[in-house]
């Protein structure tokens, strides 16, 4: 029963509750009243309202609603019909303007002499201001959607990293400072090249606000409907879209021609995160750092251009085009890359959705590539809560043509949706805020046995210091066109894979770097596979270069809840190596884990322990990711709480190492490095099975 209707509901759920799901049958019935009479007074809402068990304010609302909804209709086929007419009229000028510059005399081979050229140019201004005109016209249409008119944009705005006021409240028992600000989001991705040219012309501009207002109301639906329209068909809460269902509410053409080899993943997830609602559309709305943000998801972004600014100083309406590539930590899953519009409107107070939605860049420009991947109409409903929360619904929605085969090791878990599902991105932007929060805490919990850790200058140096070893990690297994991975062969049917790259980055090592990676499967949980590794106590039994040796915890910052979040400085108890100190950060969600360190010398530790600039300390990190198998059933993988990505009986290990060749840019790879890197993994993988008895696995 909804509280809404239970009259002893208290207050605080009926505001709690602002959206009111309707029946199948209401739907029917107010539809069938609208048809009759779209403007019902006072008596028939009533009635209505009798009827249906509605409030008669949501009577109103929704007829309200209906109404716009049906004018917006009537005014995009106006639209098309304008845009349709206009783009004739362009096409006979262009006819014209060719057909004027190919007349010539037959006598002299020059311009016929009875061309009067200054009553031509007149002729081409006068159709070029009637053509202005239908575009405005058109423009203005397109206006009403926004909020704003599309073809008078303010110049574009960088927005500085400091500005941002990321406002929260309590966290636990911490006392937070006034603002959480991302200074450790460094913005680097947005240096990323593009060789082509995507500009977007007058006339396409309002084409885009009709997709992404489409897909506005397409996400909201999507959020506010259940069943049949959402089904959680394998009991472990797992909300995917029930494709009948969805083509029957959401009919389009191209469903009626889609090719057998693309297939849809859908999925829904919704959960309480640790930032206000602002900060979070902050975050979406900038592609630096929503990179930065999401590391062990996104592998690119880019905004393209921004077709429409926010309103009044804020985000709402604002609409971006961009660019992303999104990745599974293994170079044998082929990365996803979408051309889509992001569009944020602010829904009422505290309420926000931003809807994104695919773009075909490759029929206007032939530079562009065509994607395998497409984004149906997606995105998230965000609210603020009470404490500095906010309550996000997320939806993810895609459709896919596998160009590139996945491996069978990682078939289960991407064909079921779970590898890009929406409790993938959800279980990630919990588990990120949360890391902010304790990077603004005063009292955050922490470790630090040897003094090591001297301000708060110190400890936010080093988490920033993590951030970039992460980031850094994570780019250098994506599987996109950028990394040209070579299969070695031996160890097993995936091999060690391999890719160079020349490192003159600051933060990096000068010189030619070798990241060689592969991947694995363990018969055992990802939960106990992540503890393992975690433990500094059995660090001797995977870690080849310590030689046997253990390893002692000199400092530790916790970076959230799970108490596997944190970041670690490691000390090797070996004398020949004092001045040698490992900088670790383990993470863990319900999407999967990590494991990343990088060694790291004492004059380092000092530089970042002082609370300096840490951008310039050189670091090659390697280490392991940990996913869940995305198989159904088996005995040693049941769904658990801390594991919604589904059934799993095991886990999906990648083990990857980056090594400095050689400090020249220019030096060439040498068979030796191959061999060694081949080797150290090799030997690596050997350890693991041995010491979680996985020997045969």
């Amino acid at each position: 029963m909804d509280s809404g209707d239970d009259p002893d509901a208290s207050d605080g759920q009926r505001k709690k509750k602002r959206y009111h799901r309707h029946t199948p049958r209401q739907i029917q019935q107010l539809e069938a009243m609208f048809k009759e009479c779209p403007h019902p007074d006072e008596k028939q809402r009533m009635q209505l309202s009798r009827d249906l068990a509605l409030e008669p304010r949501q009577i109103k609302f929704w007829f309200q609603n209906r109404r716009t909804q049906m004018k917006a209709q009537h005014e995009r086929a106006d639209n098309c019909a304008l845009r349709a007419e206009n783009d004739k009229i362009r096409c006979e000028n262009i006819a014209m303007r060719e057909a004027l510059k190919n007349v010539i005399c037959p006598t002299c081979g020059g311009p016929p002499v009875t061309e009067d050229s200054y009553f031509d140019e007149q002729k081409l201004r006068l159709e070029n201001a009637r053509l202005k005109e239908e575009l405005d016209r058109v423009s203005s249409m397109a206006s009403k959607y926004l909020g704003r008119p599309v073809t008078q944009l303010p110049p574009v705005q960088p927005v500085p990293i400091s500005s941002l006021d990321l406002s929260v409240g309590g966290f636990g028992n911490l006392a937070l400072g006034p603002s959480l600000d991302l200074d450790l989001l460094t913005g680097s991705s947005s240096a990323l090249p593009f060789p082509f040219s995507t500009a977007v012309s007058d006339i396409e501009k309002p084409i885009m606000a009709d997709m992404a207002t489409n897909a506005m109301e397409e996400l909201i639906r999507l959020v506010q409907t259940d069943e049949p329209l959402w089904t959680k068909p394998g009991g472990d809460g797992r909300e995917i879209l029930n494709l009948e269902t969805y083509d029957r509410i959401f009919p389009k053409l191209r469903h009626q021609f889609k090719s057998p080899d693309i297939r849809t993943e859908a999925s829904r997830d919704s959960g309480l995160v640790f930032m206000n609602a602002v900060a979070l559309v902050d975050l979406f709305m900038d592609s630096s750092k929503w990179a930065e943000f999401f590391p062990t998801i996104v592998s690119k972004a880019r905004t393209l251009e921004v077709l429409a600014g926010g309103m009044a100083g804020s985000r709402s309406g604002s609409l971006l085009l961009m660019y992303e590539e999104i990745q599974v930590l293994s170079p044998v899953v082929p990365t996803r890359e979408f051309y889509f519009l992001r569009y944020c409107q602010q829904m009422e107070q505290g309420l926000w959705a931003i809807a994104d939605v695919s773009v075909d860049l490759s029929r206007e420009n032939q530079f562009v590539p065509p994607f395998g991947s497409r984004r149906l109409p997606s995105g998230c409903l965000i609210q603020d809560m009470p404490s500095g929360y906010s309550k996000v619904t997320w939806v993810e929605h895609m459709e896919i043509e596998e160009k590139t085969p996945v491996h069978r090791l990682y078939r289960d878990l991407v064909s079921s949706g779970a590898a890009f599902g929406a409790q993938r991105w959800l279980a990630t932007l919990q588990r990120m805020c949360e890391r902010f929060a304790c990077l603004m805490a005063a009292g955050t919990s922490s470790r630090d046995l040897g003094g090591v850790i001297p301000s708060p200058e110190g400890k936010r140096s080093m988490m920033k210091l993590s951030q970039r070893m992460i980031n850094n990690f994570c780019y250098s297994l994506s599987a996109s066109t950028g990394n040209r991975w070579t299969t070695l062969s031996g160890l097993n049917d995936v091999g060690v894979r391999v890719t160079v790259h020349k490192s003159t980055n600051p933060g990096q090592p000068n010189g030619v770097v070798l990241s060689a990676a592969t991947s694995i499967w363990l018969p055992i949980s990802s939960e106990r596979v992540f503890s393992f590794f975690k433990d500094e106590r059995t660090r001797a039994q995977w870690d080849v270069l310590s030689s046997g040796n253990s390893v002692q915890e000199v400092a530790c910052v916790i970076n959230g809840s799970h108490p596997g979040n944190c970041i670690s400085l490691l000390r090797a108890l070996n004398a020949s190596q004092n001045n040698m100190l490992i900088l670790q950060e383990s993470c863990t969600d319900a999407s999967g884990s990590l494991v990343i360190y990088a060694p790291i010398d004492l004059p380092s530790i000092n530089i970042v322990m002082s609370g300096e600039d840490p951008s310039y300390i050189p670091l090659l990190p390697s280490g392991f990711t940990i996913l869940p198998d995305g198989r159904a059933g088996g005995g040693g993988g049941a769904t658990t709480s801390s594991n919604p990505m589904g059934g799993s009986s095991g886990s999906l290990i990648t083990v990857a190492f980056q090594i400095l060749v050689s400090s020249l840019p220019s030096a060439k790879l040498n068979v030796e490095s191959v061999t060694t890197v081949n080797n150290l993994i090799s030997t690596t993988v050997q350890q693991i099975k041995a010491a979680l008895n996985c020997t045969s696995g």
